[in-house]
């Protein structure tokens, strides 16, 4: 009650605005790194630039990034990119510490039949392929939003995805009349002289604020390569740095 009543008295315009981000994994690389330079992506940097720009209030206290290790036999890259996956994932832990909250999923492998390209589409025609999904990122996400928003475990809750799924966990959210800054940050990379794909307008609706894109310079000023890591790893596909 000490601390609830403290708190009561500091003055509004001064009070700092607790927030959570909840960062799809899969959404941000196929949105905005895949193709690019900027993988060894500092998220912590660059989220704390997106919030402060949109109120520099916002004090960035828990990030929660949901994925899914990557299965080798079915990467370009193979044992390289689970390599690569597992070391980022573990820097980011390593720089982080108790501020983020790595959540894992998981592929799920299957054989489907699918119908072979040819026009007309002939139903007949089939080959087997593999399928592969990711599971439970959605689920997780969804749990892990509104267990802190019913626990008020922060003032501002913002979602990283543009994935019609997280809809409903907003939606609930914004149910329980909890007072809280619901934001979205479309995770769509904005290239000069280049198209951006639409916001997802149904989560846009939901949220009190949204962030369209991610520009490549943001990405390209928020690397883990600065002087506080020391040691570089060449990929071939690009330097990566290491602790």
């Amino acid at each position: 009650m000490v601390f609830s009543f403290a708190r009561w008295l500091i003055p509004r315009r001064w009070a700092k605005l607790k927030t959570i981000c909840y960062v799809d994994g899969y959404n941000l690389y196929y949105g905005c790194l895949k193709n690019t330079p900027h993988k060894w992506l500092d998220l912590e940097r660059l989220l704390i630039r997106l919030l402060k720009e949109q109120n520099p209030k916002s004090e960035l206290v828990m990030v929660k990034y949901f994925t899914a290790d990557i299965k080798a036999k079915f990467s370009r890259h193979g044992q390289l990119a689970h390599d690569s996956q597992q070391r980022y994932l573990r820097v980011l832990k390593e720089r982080m510490g108790s501020r983020i909250e790595i959540v894992k999923g998981f592929y799920s492998e299957t054989q489907a039949n699918m119908l072979r390209y040819v026009e007309p589409p002939n139903k007949l025609d089939t080959v087997k392929v593999w399928r592969l999904e990711e599971k439970e990122t959605d689920v997780n996400l969804a749990l892990h939003a509104y267990r802190d928003a019913i626990r008020l475990r922060a003032e501002q809750l913002v979602v990283v995805s543009n994935d019609t799924d997280v809809a409903p966990t907003l939606q609930a959210i914004k149910d329980e009349h909890l007072n809280l800054v619901l934001g979205v940050v479309f995770p769509l990379l904005k290239a000069a002289g280049a198209k951006t794909r639409p916001g997802n307008e149904k989560l846009s609706g939901l949220a009190d604020w949204s962030r369209r894109h991610i520009r490549a310079e943001e990405l390209k000023d928020c690397q883990l390569c600065d002087q506080s890591w020391r040691g570089v790893v060449d990929y071939s596909r690009g330097a990566f740095c290491i602790g």
